[in-house]
């Protein structure tokens, strides 16, 4: 249960977070040619989202060893889902923004002969290309809080499940080191008794 959860949540935060790193990694690079400073709506998201990606395909490929280490792996994603709702929260403004408008183009006119004719208005949509771009990203980070805490979950119940059957092979090797032990001073202690009766006689 553990490996498909993790595997599948994984594999989604790399597509969706691929596409938000370029993006954002756009605006990023129109401001230093212009040389401005990136806003923080933009700068929080990207670094986020750069480290985010970086951990999530070094935890997908290194899969065996972060099974291993499971609290820790659900620690980083925590902490990154704390770090998504920062980005997410510096960005909301562009929720409320309409990025589409819908504008009278030209009319267009169908003639019936004797019957009349019929003009029809042409509409055309308009669509604010870095508006649709910021607002793409926002969706990403909405989602990425819910991948990152449902990966959290997964490997703290895993990380949870490992210590405990860990701790009882410990306890079953050291009650069977001391039972094995114990027999062996008493068969000792018998055969030293044997003798010493034997001597006796």
């Amino acid at each position: 249960m553990f490996s498909l959860v993790f595997v599948f949540f994984r594999l989604m935060q790399i597509i969706t977070l691929i596409p938000t790193m370029g993006m954002l990694a756009y605006f990023v690079d129109g401001f230093v040619k212009s040389n401005q400073m990136t806003p923080d709506y933009v700068l929080v998201l990207f670094i986020v989202s750069v480290l985010a990606l970086a951990w999530a395909i070094f935890t997908l490929f290194s899969y065996h060893r972060s099974s291993t280490n499971a609290m820790f792996v659900a620690a980083i994603d925590l902490a990154f889902v704390g770090a998504f709702i920062a980005g997410v929260w510096f960005l909301r403004g562009i929720a409320s923004a309409d990025c589409t408008k819908a504008s009278q183009d030209r009319y267009y006119t169908a003639n019936f002969g004797a019957v009349g004719s019929i003009s029809v208005a042409g509409w055309e949509l308009n669509t604010d290309k870095p508006c649709a771009m910021l607002k793409a990203c926002f969706a990403f980070g909405i989602m990425n809080c819910v991948f990152f805490f449902f990966t959290a979950i997964a490997a703290w119940m895993h990380g949870g499940r490992m210590g405990s059957s860990g701790s009882g092979g410990k306890t079953y090797y050291r009650e069977t080191h001391t039972h094995r032990h114990g027999r062996r001073s008493g068969s000792r202690h018998s055969h030293h008794s044997h003798h010493s009766h034997r001597g006796y006689v």
